[in-house]
């Protein structure tokens, strides 16, 4: 079957659609060495044949979204812009095989996931919005030169940077969604929620707005600041509730699953609903039929 062949802008309007789960815990379940500054970009350089493997797993457990694995690619790396391309070409072979319409979403990670220091989960990096938006612009333009049906704007954790990347989007004119990664009920650098999704309802280029890499319990209330200040779908991909530990390289897991009441995220509005970090093909698979009865 093609690619999706409509805008997912379109889809949002009429129905819930299911994202994949994290590509990074997938790979580790294929037993991939995610080692290194690169993460998942390490397999896409050295094990393409992976990264298309662990999209196909997806797309089989009903996700209708696969995002890329160009999170990580970006600042140091000489085969950057190949990375990227690559990264966009593996996610389309493996929706052009599925069962049913999948969009390929080019995964745009915010500056501190190049850093590979866990910087993503703390922002304010001393970086100005122009500079930002200068570091983000060739690696956005090399995703959209290879064909994408939308860009996931992904883990942002401060208003800031969230500012400098609608300023690339606006002059590319390229469409996304954009979620921030959230804690305590503010973003990650500590910004109030309603003043962080202000600023991006209103941009024109974003057809969604959310929460992503969080802990499920903060999904909620996140939606319902969201939907306070925005009328656009919104987006919801939490993690399993672990917490990432960067100088140790490792997840901190809870004790208990931490319950995901998707039907109460599809009342405040989620349309984009999927999984980030330790979510994988069987819990999209429960995801997809949980979907089905919203």
């Amino acid at each position: 079957m093609p690619r999706a062949s409509g805008p997912l802008a379109e889809a949002l309007a009429r129905r819930a659609v299911l994202l994949d789960g994290g590509l990074s815990n997938q790979l580790a379940a294929q037993g991939c060495d995610l080692s290194g500054a690169l993460w998942t970009g390490r397999v896409l350089d050295e094990r393409p044949d992976q990264v298309h493997a662990a999209h196909t797993a997806y797309a089989r457990a009903g996700a209708e979204v696969l995002i890329t694995a160009s999170y990580q690619v970006g600042r140091g790396h000489p085969r950057a812009t190949a990375l990227l391309h690559r990264s966009v070409a593996l996610a389309a072979r493996a929706a052009e095989t599925a069962d049913h319409e999948v969009w390929v979403a080019a995964s745009v990670g915010p500056y501190g996931a190049v850093l590979a220091d866990g910087s993503e989960y703390r922002g304010r990096y001393g970086l100005s919005v122009r500079e930002l938006a200068a570091f983000h612009r060739p690696r956005v333009e090399a995703l959209l030169a290879a064909g994408p049906d939308v860009l996931a704007v992904e883990t942002v954790p401060d208003p800031d940077e969230a500012e400098a990347l609608l300023t690339v989007l606006a002059d590319t004119g390229a469409r996304a969604w954009l979620s921030y990664t959230v804690a305590d009920g503010r973003t990650r650098s500590g910004a109030p929620l309603s003043e962080a999704f202000a600023l991006v309802a209103r941009a024109p280029e974003i057809i969604a707005v959310g929460v992503n890499c969080c802990d499920p319990a903060e999904v909620l209330p996140a939606l319902e600041a969201a939907a306070a200040v925005t009328r656009k779908p919104l987006v919801a991909y939490p993690n399993d509730g672990s917490v990432w530990d960067a100088a140790t390289g490792t997840w901190h897991t809870p004790a208990a699953p931490a319950p995901w009441p998707t039907a109460a995220w599809h009342r405040a509005g989620a349309r984009l609903i999927g999984g980030c970090c330790r979510i994988g093909p069987d819990h999209i698979a429960q995801l997809a039929a949980d979907l089905l009865r919203h």
